[in-house]
């Protein structure tokens, strides 16, 4: 797998972000899983873990990875390579 740049990486994560910003659905879902009220995510987001979280919740669940890739124009795999770049030391199985 071609590692991506730190900084293509984050890019794409912020764009994952916004993504769930911008439908109910998702987000309600992201909430759900990690915990973090919508109202909270603009705190959440300065944590650096916080954008692995968003690249692992598009991760867990292919037709909305799928999805996000289809509307902005990327190959799924990027998330995959997005996430070991901004997390190498616990990237198990997506190298």
């Amino acid at each position: 797998m071609t590692p991506l740049s730190k900084d293509h990486a984050e890019t794409l994560a912020i764009s994952g972000l916004v993504r769930l910003a911008g439908d109910d659905d998702l987000l309600m879902r992201f909430s759900s899983i990690t915990g973090i009220l919508p109202n909270d995510i603009r705190e959440a987001a300065s944590d650096p873990g916080f954008m692995v979280g968003v690249l692992d919740f598009y991760l867990s669940h292919e037709p909305d990875l799928l999805a996000w890739a289809e509307a902005d124009g990327f190959n799924p795999e990027e998330a995959a390579r997005a996430r070991f770049a901004l997390a190498p030391e616990d990237a198990t199985g997506f190298e």
